[in-house]
């Protein structure tokens, strides 16, 4: 009879933890999983978790000390009533019955973060990465939480080290948030500078308007350094390591095909919808330039670069791809950031063109007196 209503027990304590109380009362785990249940329920309402509930689960663990629940329940009492020191041997002795326990884990690694104690509280955090399913992009918010307090950094650098996949995960949701850019840049070992997070942090720093700052981000980053004084990045068309939008983004796509051939750009255009083929992301301060450059195969006028303001998209320039092209244009002040773009338009009746682009220049012109 015992076998028999132990059994009942087993299979419904979890899923109907009522029906297994009713036929093994004071059973402790029937008595745990209906105390859970409870507290999901007064959870739910709105209402304080009756004594009774409380006093059922303590009575489990008197009668099941190896049961971690009833200790991440008198843990998370304490810290409701701000006695994080019960909260904290509370969690450590659920974490001890039950090693496997992801919550057990989860409250302990954040009551040695809130303690202060950074060094333990990642260790937690480590160990519940490779414990959950897709347990690093769930616990990378977590960490990123606590790298605004600067007494964390080095735990911080050190587990980024040790686990690269959760220290890329966790500097991306901080990159989310341009104010966190030095941040994310003290934070990051070197040798995960290529990271997701970094592309990331870009395209924050883009979209917030901070131009000057994305730049100075990418280059870092990427680890790249164009000629003196030069203003266009990869004019030549040889670099397809660095990503943009600070190098050239290039098409391949139904609207056509942008490639770097030989260090030049040739481009395939199909002629079917309009859109932009190439582009990169400039910063040139007021002034005046000239572009220029020189083509072959089909110069047909469907192929135009264009400048624009990258935050008003006011255009400064509109130049059609010839054999020989240059054209000057003004960059007024309050324009901080500028789209270089090649650009296509499609003709009434489509058709294909071919072309090579070569000898790209951006040269800044004097002053006129």
């Amino acid at each position: 009879m015992v076998v028999v209503r132990n059994a009942f027990v087993a299979q419904f304590a979890e899923v109907r933890p009522q029906r297994a109380l009713a036929a093994w009362p004071g059973h402790p785990q029937a008595e745990l999983w209906s105390g859970l249940t409870g507290i999901a329920a007064a959870t739910r309402a709105g209402r304080p978790v009756s004594p009774a509930t409380l006093a059922m689960l303590m009575d489990a663990a008197r009668k099941s000390p190896l049961a971690a629940e009833p200790f991440l329940v008198r843990g998370v009492q304490g810290r409701l009533a701000g006695n994080e020191s019960l909260a904290g041997k509370a969690f450590l002795a659920a974490e001890l019955r039950d090693g496997r326990s992801v919550p057990a884990r989860y409250f302990l690694a954040d009551h040695d973060l809130r303690s202060g104690d950074a060094r333990d509280g990642l260790r937690q955090i480590a160990v519940l990465a490779r414990m959950i399913p897709n347990g690093v992009v769930a616990l990378s918010p977590f960490v990123a939480s606590y790298a605004q307090d600067p007494r964390n950094w080095p735990q911080l650098r050190a587990l980024f080290q040790s686990n690269p996949n959760l220290g890329d995960s966790a500097l991306s949701a901080l990159a989310a948030d341009p104010r966190n850019a030095d941040l994310v840049l003290r934070l990051a070992p070197r040798a995960v500078d290529q990271g997701l997070w970094a592309n990331r942090l870009v395209q924050t720093l883009v979209t917030a308007g901070d131009y000057a700052k994305a730049g100075q981000v990418w280059r870092r980053v990427n680890d790249v350094s164009g000629p003196p004084g030069a203003l266009i990045y990869d004019s030549g068309f040889t670099d397809a390591t660095a990503p943009g939008p600070f190098n050239w983004t290039l098409t391949s796509s139904p609207l056509g095909l942008a490639e770097r051939r030989g260090g030049r750009l040739h481009v395939i255009y199909y002629g079917q919808d309009d859109g932009v083929l190439a582009s990169q992301l400039l910063l040139l301060e007021p002034g005046r330039y000239r572009l220029a450059m020189q083509a072959t195969g089909d110069v047909g006028g469907l192929l135009s670069w264009m400048v624009t303001c990258a935050d008003s998209s006011a255009q400064l320039l509109k130049l059609a791809v010839a054999s020989r092209t240059d054209g000057s244009f003004t960059v007024p002040a309050g324009c901080t950031a500028q789209r270089l773009e090649l650009a296509g338009s499609a003709p009434e009746l489509p058709r294909t063109v071919d072309v090579t682009i070569g000898g790209l220049s951006l040269q800044r012109e004097p002053a006129r007196g």
